[in-house]
Parts: C-alpha cells; structure tokens; sequence
C-alpha cells in the first residue's frame, strides 16, 4: 500500500474505533507496520485535518486517537442538538415508548408482537432520546435486552413516577394494541405542545 492508502485506512480505523478511539500500538498491529511509520501516517493525518477548512480533528487522550469536532463550530452544533431535543416524536415512537410505559420490563420481540410490526427504529430513538434504557435481560434463549423507561422519561412527561401513568381503561384486554397505544399518545401529545 502506498502512503495515501495508509493514510486512508488509518482515518478509516480511527472513525470505526468511535468513541472508544484507538491507541497507536493497535493501529501498528492492525497495519502491520513499524512505530515510527505509524506515527508518521498520524502526523500527517493530523496535518491534513488542522491545515484545511475541515470540521473534524484527531484528538489524542490518554493514549488513544479519536475524531472530534473543532471547537470553533460548537454553536453550530450547540442549536442542531437543541432543534433535535425538542423534535416531536413519532406516533411509532410513541406507541413503543407506551407499550414499554405500562408493561416494563419488556424485550424488543414482546413490543413487536403487541405491535404486529418491527420496532428496531422507533427503539433505537427511545434510547437515543433516553427516555428508554436497558434494565437487564431476560432468562431464557438468547438472553433478550429488557427495555424500561428511564427518569428523563418521567421528566419528559412531567410525570413524579410511573404510577401517574394514565390508567387504563378496566375493558384493556379486550382493546386492539392500535386503541392502547392511541390513549397513551392522545394523553401525550397534549403534553408535547
């Protein structure tokens, strides 16, 4: 590989490595090249990343390297996070996150099945929104994650605990799981506005 290969490969190892980063001794290993050519590839890596008008930089800490935005952007990206903080969620956000409201803890399997329809997505945004996190697993095949909601959840819907939940009609199990999740988002969206 020559050098502009190695260097894209370097920037490769270190985007995938995350939020963890990567030390330099992994990347020699994962390169299979010598310290000094390593150190070489960060240098300049680094180099190409302050000298041009780019919104990423390489950080290293505590013997890792990892991407990071520039400071010189933050209020850029201070109002992106706060227009996706107040971002409304989606009825299939809302119908998932009632589900998980009233019969916690439960695995993502359970959720689909009350649903009838997959609910990887509106999950991943729960978590991402943290009104949903995983408080365990459950015994059995494959040891499935088990999803509750968390104290932002109840902060979200200004709710003191998980009692103040609206309660459910006495005729529930007679319902249709649209008609469920229509009260729980009913309830909610008023609360949204």
């Amino acid at each position: 590989m020559d050098l502009t290969e190695l260097k894209a490969v370097t920037e490769g190892l270190i985007f995938v490595a995350g939020d963890e980063g990567i030390s330099k001794k992994e990347l020699q290993k994962v390169l299979d090249l010598d310290k000094d050519i390593v150190e070489h590839l960060i240098n300049e890596l680094k180099y190409d990343y302050e000298s041009t008008s780019r919104g990423m930089m390489i950080l290293e800490s505590k013997g890792s390297l990892f991407f990071s935005t520039k400071p010189e952007h933050s209020e850029y990206y201070k109002v992106l996070k706060e227009a996706k903080s107040v971002s409304k969620l989606s009825q299939a956000a809302l119908e998932t996150l009632a589900i998980i409201a009233y019969l916690q803890p439960i695995t993502r399997t359970e959720i689909e099945q009350i649903r009838g329809v997959k609910s990887e997505r509106p999950v991943q945004t729960l978590i991402s929104r943290a009104l949903i996190e995983e408080v365990g697993r459950k015994e059995g095949v494959g040891r499935p994650i088990l999803f509750g909601t968390t104290i932002e959840f109840l902060t979200y819907f200004g709710l003191k605990s998980i009692e103040d939940l609206p309660p459910l009609p006495e005729d529930f199990d007679d319902m249709d799981v649209e008609q469920e999740a229509d009260l729980f988002f009913d309830r909610f969206q008023e609360l949204e506005q």
